[in-house]
């Protein structure tokens, strides 16, 4: 199955890509929105993005970056730094980009009209911000940064929300881990999952910090919330 890159609209009428791939189903299928990481839509993100639509799933995965510097990046590539900032203008900017790639997955035939929000490094905060309040149905993050800073944005959510960490994660230090671990306690649709010894950036084959058996444990998860999402 072969992804595409497809132009979505943004509502200020300007035209963003989305590597989008869309599996042929009899029956309307849900659909999962990538939130990548400062290095874009990039090798590692496409490979999680056909895995999941291997399974049956539609993936679209938008360019939050292409109002500065659009496409995917190297991780060498300096240049990845300035994407993130300043962070909190560019997150609100991408929340308008994830709404948009909503409304263009409403338009697909065989969409379901029910959607997750799958968040990695820079995209996690999104898995929190695509249900509290983008209209999507559940929210999917892995090894998020700058999560502390949208902890309180999971009150009054009802959609599932999956986090998952390793506790060697560089961008989510104890107090991060602390603060999201009681959240479970009192919040049943919301599950967080720190493995020990694991690293930030776990999830992408192209990194030192990949880990296998934690990326086969998110990608599991994430399906079995997608396959709920078919209800």
């Amino acid at each position: 199955m072969l992804g595409k890159v497809r132009k979505i609209r943004s509502r200020d009428g300007r035209e963003f890509d989305c590597y989008l791939v869309a599996p042929e189903a009899e029956d309307p299928t849900p659909a999962v929105a990538i939130a990548s990481a400062i290095h874009g839509v990039d090798a590692d993100i496409r490979w999680i993005a056909d895995d999941l639509a291997a399974q049956g799933f539609i993936v679209a995965a938008p360019d939050l970056f292409w109002r500065s510097i659009p496409g995917p990046l190297p991780r060498d590539d300096h240049r990845a730094v300035r994407r993130s900032q300043p962070r909190p203008e560019l997150i609100k900017l991408g929340e308008d980009d994830m709404a948009d790639t909503l409304t263009y997955l409403c338009t697909l035939p065989n969409f379901n009209g029910r959607a997750a929000a799958m968040g990695f490094c820079y995209g996690g905060p999104y898995a929190i911000l695509g249900p509290k309040r983008l209209g999507y149905a559940a929210g999917i993050c892995c090894h998020g940064s700058q999560m502390l800073d949208y902890v309180q944005e999971l009150d009054r959510i009802r959609e599932p929300v999956c986090i998952v960490w390793g506790d060697q994660d560089s961008r989510a230090p104890a107090d991060v881990l602390e603060a999201y671990r009681a959240i479970p306690s009192r919040m049943e649709n919301v599950e967080v999952h720190i493995f020990p010894g694991v690293l930030h950036g776990y999830m992408m084959r192209g990194s030192k910090a990949f880990h296998p058996a934690t990326h086969s444990f998110s990608m599991k998860r994430a399906m079995e919330i997608l396959q709920g999402l078919r209800l």
